[in-house]
């Protein structure tokens, strides 16, 4: 288990990646905020705006580590084809 989480948190060369801790802990304070205001009274619920930007933050951290991985394998058949 430890070592899957270790891996969630690596990019694929391996090295630890911050724009996927930041992704991952903003996508799960956003699930913990949205679940806790389905559960409150709607007197207390966090401002629009801030759920509006921790969403885009937690997108554009995953998404930017997503393109990672197409860069990194464009980089891999560059560098394959470029040794032939």
């Amino acid at each position: 288990m430890k070592s899957w989480i270790v891996g969630l948190l690596k990019d694929e060369a391996g090295c630890p990646s911050s724009k996927r801790f930041v992704g991952i802990v903003c996508s799960l304070s956003l699930c913990a905020a949205l679940f806790i205001n389905c559960c409150s009274h709607g007197d207390i619920k966090p401002s629009d705006v801030v759920v509006n930007a921790v969403a885009l933050l937690a997108f554009g951290c995953l998404g930017l580590s997503s393109v990672d991985k197409f860069t990194k394998a464009k980089k891999d058949i560059k560098d394959t084809t470029s040794k032939d």
